[in-house]
C-alpha cells in the first residue's frame, strides 16, 4: 500500500502541476518585488491625460460660404486655404474705397494747382506794386515841381490840378496794388489750410481702403499653423457671422501631459526632472518626458466652484496638484489628444 501511494505522488501529472505552481509563485514574487522596488524609486499616477492646443478657426468676416476645401481630421499646413466666402460685397466696398481715394487725390491735385496759380498771381502783384511805386514817385516829383511853379505863378491852376489828380491816382494805384498783394497772400493761406484738410481726408480714405483690403482678405480663411483638423460642422451656402467658429485645429507639433499627482507625491519634484510615460492606447512602448512646471495651486482651486470648508462640512480629502510634463520624444503621431497615460517620476 505504501508503494502505491508513493507511486501516485510521483505521477508525472503531479510533478508538472507542482513545477507550474512553483513557477507561478516565483513569477508573482518577482512581479511584486519589482513592483515594490519601482514604487520605492518612483512616484506614479494614472490620473493623467495627453494635452495639446485646440484652437477654433473663427470667421473674421461675415458672409455666405462659397466653398469648403477641407475634410474632417485632415492634416493641413500653415497657410492652407480652408474656406472661401462669397467676396462680391467686399470687392464692391474695396472699389468704393479706391474711388474715394482717387477723388481725394484729384481734389488735392486741383488744390495744388490753385496754390501755384495764386503764388504766380502774388508775383504779378509784387511787380504791380513796383510799377505803381515808380509811378507814384514820378508823380510826387511832378507834384513838388508844380507846387513851386504855382507859387511863382509859372503855371496855371488848371495844370496844377491835373498834376495833383495824377498824383492822387498814382497813390490810389499803389495802395490798391498793396491790398491786392495782401489779398493774394491771404488766399494762399486759405488754400494751404484747405490742403491740410484734404491731406487729412486723404489719409482717412487710405485707411478705409486698407481696411477694405483687409476685410476682402478675410474672405479667404486659412490654417493658422500646421496641424490636424477636427469635425466638419459647416456646409457650403451657409451664412456665417463675424467671430463664428468654423473648425477646430489641433497643433500636432506640440503635445504634453497634465499629470495630477497627489499632494503627498509632489515633494521634491522640480522642473527639468525626467519622467517616464506609458499610454494605455499604445501598449508596450514607454515615452520619455520631463517636467516643465508644477501648478501653484491644487486642481480643486481652479474648478468653477472651489470647495469651501468654512461651512463646517469638512472631510479631509487628498488633493491633486497638476504637473505639466513635456514629451522629449519626437515621434508622437500615434499619440492622440485626451489619451489616458501613466506617469512615473523618479524620487
Amino acid at each position: 500500500m505504501m508503494t502505491e501511494a508513493k507511486l501516485r505522488k510521483r505521477h508525472p501529472g503531479n510533478i508538472i502541476t507542482t513545477i507550474i505552481a512553483i513557477i507561478i509563485a516565483l513569477a508573482a514574487a518577482v512581479y511584486f518585488i519589482r513592483f515594490f522596488i519601482h514604487n520605492a524609486k518612483y512616484e506614479k499616477t494614472n490620473d493623467a491625460q495627453v494635452e495639446a492646443y485646440l484652437n477654433p478657426v473663427s470667421a473674421r468676416a461675415a458672409g455666405y460660404i462659397q466653398s469648403i476645401l477641407f475634410e474632417e481630421n485632415q492634416l493641413v499646413k500653415k497657410g492652407d486655404t480652408l474656406v472661401l466666402l462669397d467676396d462680391r460685397e467686399y470687392r464692391a466696398r474695396l472699389q468704393e474705397a479706391e474711388a474715394a481715394v482717387e477723388d481725394a487725390q484729384a481734389q488735392l491735385v486741383v488744390l495744388n494747382t490753385s496754390i501755384r496759380s495764386q503764388k504766380t498771381a502774388t508775383t504779378v502783384n509784387e511787380d504791380q506794386i513796383s510799377a505803381a511805386k515808380a509811378r507814384l514817385w514820378q508823380q510826387e516829383q511832378d507834384m513838388k515841381r508844380y507846387e513851386n511853379l504855382i507859387r511863382e505863378e509859372a503855371v496855371t491852376g488848371q495844370e496844377f490840378e491835373q498834376v495833383k489828380a495824377r498824383y492822387t491816382v498814382a497813390t490810389s494805384e499803389y495802395s490798391a496794388s498793396q491790398n491786392s498783394l495782401r489779398t493774394s497772400i491771404t488766399k494762399i493761406d486759405e488754400l494751404q489750410s484747405r490742403r491740410a484738410l484734404l491731406l487729412a481726408d486723404l489719409k482717412r480714405k487710405n485707411a478705409l481702403l486698407d481696411f477694405a483690403r483687409i476685410n476682402l482678405a478675410y474672405t479667404v480663411i486659412t490654417a493658422p499653423y500646421s496641424g490636424r483638423l477636427g469635425r466638419k460642422v459647416i456646409q457650403e451656402g451657409q451664412q456665417i457671422q463675424l467671430g463664428q467658429p468654423l473648425v477646430t485645429i489641433i497643433n500636432e507639433q506640440f503635445k504634453w501631459v497634465i499629470a495630477n499627482f497627489k499632494e503627498t507625491q509632489v515633494h521634491g519634484m522640480y522642473p527639468g526632472q525626467e519622467a517616464m510615460i506609458t499610454i494605455d492606447g499604445i501598449p508596450g512602448k514607454t515615452f520619455q518626458g520631463k517636467i516643465e512646471s508644477l501648478s501653484g495651486a491644487t486642481g480643486a482651486k481652479f474648478s468653477l466652484l472651489p470647495p469651501d470648508n468654512s461651512t463646517g462640512n469638512f472631510v479631509k480629502i487628498t488633493q491633486r496638484v497638476p504637473v505639466k510634463v513635456l514629451f522629449t520624444d519626437t515621434a508622437l503621431s500615434a499619440v492622440k489628444i485626451g489619451m489616458n497615460v501613466n506617469v512615473s517620476v523618479a524620487k
